[in-house]
């Protein structure tokens, strides 16, 4: 007795339709006449709509049908199709690569996103203008520090570091004051919205009174050594 596997049958072509669809795909393209070809292949595209009732919110959703009929038969099957046959290389097209940057980021915890800020803003001639973009970087660039090192930062630092990522052309006030952002842990940010406002926090001197009030109560208030009223 031998066992049908999946390794030893063919390769699955697209296998949201399943093995059982392949096989009548192939079934078709062996019948000898074009007619029984077209008739059989409509009742196939019946059940590929069937068992895909997502692609019927796809736009040209019978398209797309004899489109993957034509991909399951490797473009082998002949029928009349009511759209145009696609093509093996524009179903099987390779996509050209993606060119990834080469240059180093001198403060990674800004990333690139601040150095083509700083960019633009050098590009500004209205000085107004011009003053209201650095202040807008300086705040992004502390939102930035804080969010990758996990710890507050000192607005001079911000300062300093836009000072020599512009090459001193982007200059703020000593004096100025850039928006607050604290780093909460999430320990204590969980901890904060589980007891709010500080309230229903247990207190260890509490607890040790109730229980010496508890025992006073078991043994007694009087100072007779806890023995019994009779």
């Amino acid at each position: 007795m031998t066992f049908d596997y999946n390794s030893t049958r063919s390769n699955l072509i697209l296998s949201e339709y399943g093995r059982n669809v392949q096989n009548m795909v192939k079934y078709i393209c062996e019948l000898p006449t074009k007619d029984e070809r077209n008739r059989y292949a409509q009742v196939v595209i019946d059940l590929m709509g069937f068992l895909n009732p997502h692609l019927r919110d796809v736009a040209d959703f019978k398209h797309k049908l004899w489109d993957h009929l034509h991909i399951i038969s490797n473009f082998k099957i002949d029928v009349d199709s009511p759209y145009p046959k696609p093509t093996e290389d524009a179903i099987r097209f390779k996509p050209a690569p993606l060119t990834y940057p080469q240059h180093r980021i001198k403060y990674k915890h800004y990333g690139k996103t601040v150095e083509l800020m700083i960019q633009k803003a050098r590009n500004i001639e209205d000085p107004d203008r011009r003053q209201h973009m650095v202040q807008a970087i300086a705040n992004f660039m502390k939102i930035a520090y804080v969010t990758w090192n996990k710890d507050t930062v000192a607005d001079e630092t911000i300062i300093k570091d836009l000072r020599e990522m512009s090459n001193g052309t982007l200059v703020l006030e000593e004096n100025i004051n850039l928006n607050k952002v604290e780093y909460r842990p999430p320990n204590q940010t969980n901890r904060q919205r589980n007891v709010p406002n500080g309230k229903n926090r247990p207190n260890p001197s509490n607890r040790n009174n109730n229980q010496g009030t508890n025992r006073q109560r078991n043994t007694g208030s009087g100072g007779g050594g806890g023995g019994k009223r009779y």
